[in-house]
């Protein structure tokens, strides 16, 4: 039998939720976005639209205490500090990343919170309820392009616009600054930020390093990094 198991995360689990109490259920509209006109002559039409993105409404709560229901036990926090974390993330305006796995069926998307009500459960020694929808975040960017000039068949120059693939979307967030580690070299800094070790000059000249220091860089010392 599979472990059932629902999380909330930021930038790339840097932080993450584990609920402590699986909801009930979980309720996800999936509409098609289509619409309905009425035209004279044709009578009714149906106009099918791009599909609206995914929603995942539940309700839950976060325990005082580790009660027999409660998933996971180990990873249980003091209930305010999960509504906290939420409202933290809300402001930062970023999208998340939710995770279920379940017994019939697995969501793992990157989404927004679009509600986020709680209130304390009078009675029950500090337990708060709560009920949030979700909404499944699309990634979007500028498609890059590269102007050819080539020659067709009958010798004449004619200008081809080759797209090239969007870049892969994450739902990580860049870091500002880097607390330089015991091998680190700006070549190595910039690998662990960008995944890729060519911005090291531009990290270099953002903190104003000399090649001398950049050579021999400072154990604890704080660098900021590139947007």
């Amino acid at each position: 039998m599979r472990d059932v198991m629902m999380s909330l995360s930021y930038n790339n689990e840097e932080k993450i939720i584990y609920f402590p109490v699986l909801p009930e259920s979980i309720e996800i509209s999936d509409g098609s976005n289509s619409k309905t006109y009425t035209t004279v002559g044709l009578g009714e039409i149906n106009v099918i639209k791009e599909p609206k993105l995914s929603g995942y409404k539940f309700s839950s709560e976060f325990p005082n205490q580790a009660y027999p229901h409660v998933s996971r036990p180990a990873n249980l926090k003091p209930p305010k500090e999960y509504v906290t974390l939420i409202q933290e993330w809300l402001k930062t305006k970023r999208p998340l990343r939710f995770i279920y796995t379940g017994q019939s069926f697995d969501i793992n998307e990157a989404v927004s919170i679009e509600s986020f009500d709680w209130k304390e459960t009078a009675g029950m020694g500090g337990d708060i309820e709560f009920s949030m929808t979700l909404k499944k975040y699309k990634f979007y960017a500028a498609k890059k392009a590269d102007i050819l000039k080539i020659k067709d068949t009958s010798g004449k120059e004619k200008t081809v616009v080759q797209k090239k693939p969007a870049p892969r979307p994450s739902d990580k967030q860049l870091p500002k600054t880097h607390k330089i580690a015991k091998g680190d070299s700006l070549w190595v800094i910039s690998k662990k930020a960008y995944g890729k070790g060519d911005r090291w000059r531009e990290i270099q000249r953002l903190n104003g390093l000399t090649d001398a220091q950049a050579k021999k860089l400072k154990v604890g010392t704080t660098l900021k990094l590139p947007s």
